[in-house]
């Protein structure tokens, strides 16, 4: 039976599209909320391997529009709409990415929140970029993916290059299948988005997600966090994920998700998501109030 052809179409209005030219680094593109009042916490969204921001966040956006926030979500390199570049993809180039576009909108200090490889971003923005960040969320991520199961996914990186490159559709296609997800109008946009990335990028951040290891300098950091786990995720266990909040003294918040269910359980990650934010902004107050007494 062949494959129905479902128009692209995606699921409603996302934000705003823009682009900013960053002298050094070339052309980012991200959604942005665009709104200019200045009491409004900017909140920058860092998505996970192999998807782009719209495909991570999406369910998001207006939720946090709607509390108060000036929402951001950039592309990284090689996913989505992201920068191509001529030089391997690296985890600290996006996290130079996402704060160069952060302090060229005049919005440094901001809250970072990264989803998945997005967490390590964050982590890596944290690190060394501390100035631009008010606070940081980690969500789904850990200090390491170095575990048997994991480290055997990365060693099939050049494979999965080549299938990307030969026969992309084919190959996102086959693993919705693998995973039990129907084509449908909706997974008709996500493998047109997956499309969009890539396939040396997608396998170099494989790589690099195997080579990242926070272990040695998370619990140095001194920084605002929070975390939210997911805690019905098969892909990155809990248990990683609490141990990277515990290193960085960060308070959890729990959604009870797997890891691929952000945006189609969004009713349930988001509340988790905003109670994460409201702690950082409270965290920030207090400061604040303490020294207008």
């Amino acid at each position: 039976m062949s494959t129905p052809a479902y128009p692209p179409m995606p699921p409603h209005p996302m934000l705003p599209p823009r682009t900013l030219n960053i002298e050094g680094r070339g052309e980012l593109y991200m959604r942005d909320s665009g709104e200019t009042d200045p009491t409004r916490p900017a909140v920058m969204l860092l998505h996970g391997w192999t998807v782009s921001s719209d495909l991570n966040w999406d369910a998001a956006y207006d939720p946090l529009v709607a509390a108060g926030y000036r929402v951001l979500a950039i592309d990284h390199r090689g996913h989505g709409r992201g920068l191509r570049t001529t030089v391997p993809f690296r985890l600290t180039d996006c996290a130079g990415d996402a704060v160069a576009a952060v302090r060229a909108l005049g919005l440094a200090p901001a809250i970072f929140v990264g989803y998945s490889m997005g967490g390590t971003i964050a982590q890596l923005i944290a690190r060394d970029h501390r100035d631009a960040v008010s606070g940081i969320v980690l969500s789904a991520t850990a200090q390491h993916f170095q575990d048997p199961q994991t480290a055997r996914l990365w060693r099939l990186m050049g494979g999965l290059r080549l299938l990307l490159s030969l026969a992309p559709r084919t190959a996102w296609r086959a693993g919705f299948r693998q995973l039990g997800i129907p084509m449908s109008p909706r997974t008709a946009w996500w493998i047109s988005e997956m499309t969009r990335n890539s396939a040396r990028d997608v396998a170099e951040a494989g790589r690099e997600l195997g080579r990242f290891d926070s272990r040695p300098w998370l619990g140095s950091l001194d920084v605002p966090a929070t975390a939210v786990i997911t805690t019905g995720d098969q892909s990155v266990p809990p248990d990683n994920q609490r141990e990277a909040a515990t290193a960085l003294g960060a308070t959890v918040y729990e959604a009870p998700i797997d890891h691929l269910e952000v945006t189609t359980r969004a009713s349930e990650y988001n509340p988790a998501l905003l109670r994460a934010l409201a702690a950082l902004e409270a965290a920030a107050e207090r400061p604040a109030a303490a020294a207008r007494a």
